[in-house]
């Protein structure tokens, strides 16, 4: 049997730290206390959740994402009840600097999410 690996997730952006700071409010996550210019982390307090590391790169982004996280805020809430935990939560995220895309209302297969931007222009969803 193949054992568990660890996974780390690793942002490409131009300032690490802010989007580090970024992402630790948006999951409460702790930032790392040895980052540099070039360079930052964050991870999950509780140890259940994959680290984030984000490094710098020269160049923009200028295509979608390929890979995005879904930050699960409405896990078993439906219909309006759902729709209001993203909002609320969207609002907050867009004080920290996120940018709300549009919210995909719900269908016969899957339940409302919103889709944002984190201060970098990385897609996320609010599922």
């Amino acid at each position: 049997m193949a054992s568990v690996k660890q996974v780390q997730i690793t942002f490409d952006c131009a300032e690490p730290q802010r989007v580090a700071r970024f992402w630790s409010e948006v999951l409460g996550y702790v930032r790392a206390a040895d980052d540099d210019e070039s360079w930052s982390a964050c991870t999950d307090p509780t140890g259940v959740g994959p680290r984030l590391y984000f490094q710098r790169v020269p160049e923009g982004k200028v295509v979608k994402n390929r890979v995005h996280l879904d930050v699960r805020v409405g896990v078993g809430l439906k219909g309006q009840e759902r729709v209001t935990a993203l909002e609320t939560e969207g609002t907050r995220l867009v004080a920290l600097g996120a940018t709300r895309v549009r919210l995909l209302e719900a269908d016969e297969e899957n339940e409302s999410c919103l889709v944002m931007q984190d201060v970098e222009g990385n897609e996320f969803c609010l599922d």
